[in-house]
């Protein structure tokens, strides 16, 4: 696993932790945040 790697599986952990913890209200907010902003468009990899 290179550095990159290592790097991204990190920030997806600390992610993961963060969400499990928000509620209904705030899982909903981070949705329309991230489909407003269309992340999804964004370049993979």
């Amino acid at each position: 696993m290179n550095d990159n790697e290592y790097r991204r599986e990190k920030l997806i952990r600390e992610i993961e932790h963060r969400v499990e913890r928000m509620s209904l209200r705030q899982l909903e907010a981070l949705q329309y945040e991230l489909e407003t902003k269309d992340y999804s468009a964004d370049d993979v990899g």
